[in-house]
């Protein structure tokens, strides 16, 4: 009940930004290249956590204080657990594939507020060292509701994003787990 209450709390706040976006598309005669943005998320990491994130996205400036879009997702984690003393070492992988749409608001210049409903197929497995039976974990299509405040950081062609984030709907199985975490991405043509 909270986190709906706290969802529609924040799409209402959206929704006179929507408003007038709408007004100004209307008045400017509609669809403008030059406000278009492409940019997402990418990271690697390697060694006994190893991690691989590819997440573009593209999206389109209405005007000064919104910008909606959509994106794609796609995680492969990889991590080796070692015990001391053990036989119970093992290997777990998982993989999430997704697909996004996000809007952003701008109270003020530079200064951005997001909201990015997402539908995530999630899977994985943990491999023993001691021959133990692997265990498979099912795939699942989990849902998300990222929120989030950050800044948008002019550089050369485009903008630096540095965002804080929390997943609203804390499904069991999220990629996002039960914190907030912090997003880093550029987008061309901000």
């Amino acid at each position: 009940m909270k986190k709906t209450f706290i969802f529609y709390i924040l799409i209402s706040m959206c929704l006179p930004y929507i408003a007038v976006s709408q007004e100004e598309a209307e008045k400017t005669g509609g669809f403008d290249k030059s406000k278009l943005f492409f940019g997402g998320n990418f990271g690697l990491s390697f060694g006994e956590y190893t991690l691989i994130n590819i997440s573009p996205q593209v999206g389109y400036r209405f005007n000064r204080t919104f910008a909606a879009g959509t994106g794609i997702n796609f995680q492969y984690v990889s991590s080796k657990t070692r015990f001391t003393n053990s036989t119970n070492d093992y290997k777990e992988n998982f993989g999430v594939g997704g697909l996004n749409i996000f809007g952003r608001i701008y109270p003020i210049e530079y200064i951005l507020l997001q909201m990015q409903p997402e539908i995530n197929y999630t899977w994985g497995k943990r491999k023993y060292y001691n021959g133990f039976p692997d265990e498979r974990l099912e795939g699942k299509l989990v849902p998300s509701l990222l929120g989030g405040a950050g800044a948008a950081i002019p550089m050369g062609r485009g903008a630096f994003l540095v965002m804080v984030q929390y997943d609203i709907l804390q499904n069991g199985r999220s990629p996002y787990g039960e914190r907030v975490f912090y997003n880093f991405g550029y987008n061309f043509g901000f």
